[in-house]
């Protein structure tokens, strides 16, 4: 998937003629599309809802990988001089992971099924440096900032009640709110006087409280709303 992206940008930089020559410090419109990749089981917070609902005795089945998918977004970048930009943008993600019960089924022998799903929308606050400056054609960067995640996590469908012998019932389970943690950045982008196109890759960390109700065998259940974005740029650029 990440050499994808990269070849992505080099094909895009190729066909706009982006990195035929140099370009002056400009504001940048970025829209971005690319694909997320939630931590993995040895890497997620403790009391993690995921963790914990795949090691409970009453385990559910599904993967933490199914939880990866498409992200989508936009960001607002300043040059603050020539080796310096700042950014300020948001992204999407949402995932709908089928699972069912391990170790148990109905009394007609079906599974017992539920939807967990997850929404992220990252607002990400961060500074770049430009090694190569604003005004080179070809621009790697690396950055830092703070990104306030929104977030809402959800369990819907069956499930067992085993106070009250195994009984099964329908309900929904809901959490939100809005954590906030660090983001790490870097990538390529070729730049011309209207038009820029990259490859980028974000690392975020943060975890949001989801309160009782959820089954966990934690005490402050969380669910962990890290991990990495691979993503292609295409900015629009403006001013002088």
């Amino acid at each position: 998937m990440r050499q994808r992206f990269v070849v992505l940008a080099l094909l895009a930089a190729g066909v706009l003629g982006l990195g035929a020559g140099p370009a002056s410090a400009q504001q940048t419109l970025n829209f971005s599309l690319g694909y997320f990749t939630a931590r993995g089981e040895d890497a997620r917070v403790e009391g993690d809802i995921l963790n914990d609902h795949l090691g409970a005795a009453a385990s559910l089945v599904f993967d933490i990988k199914d939880f990866n998918g498409a992200a989508i977004g936009g960001e607002w970048l300043v040059p603050l001089g020539r080796f310096l930009e700042a950014g300020a943008g948001a992204s999407f993600t949402r995932r709908t992971v089928p699972s069912v019960y391990e170790d148990f089924v109905d009394s007609d022998g079906s599974e017992i099924e539920q939807d967990l799903r997850l929404r992220r929308i990252p607002v990400d606050l961060t500074v770049r440096v430009l090694p190569l400056s604003q005004d080179s054609g070809v621009q790697p960067y690396f950055g830092a900032g703070l990104s306030l995640i929104n977030w809402r996590y959800s369990e819907s469908g069956e499930f067992v009640d085993f106070t009250r012998n195994n009984a099964i019932f329908r309900d929904q389970f809901v959490a939100s709110g809005t954590a906030s943690g660090p983001v790490i950045l870097g990538g390529l982008r070729f730049a011309g006087d209207s038009m820029s196109a990259g490859a980028e890759v974000r690392y975020h960390s943060a975890a949001g409280e989801l309160g009782t109700g959820f089954g966990s065998t934690s005490g402050d259940p969380e669910v962990d709303l890290g991990g990495w974005t691979y993503q292609f740029n295409i900015g629009l650029r403006f001013g002088r």
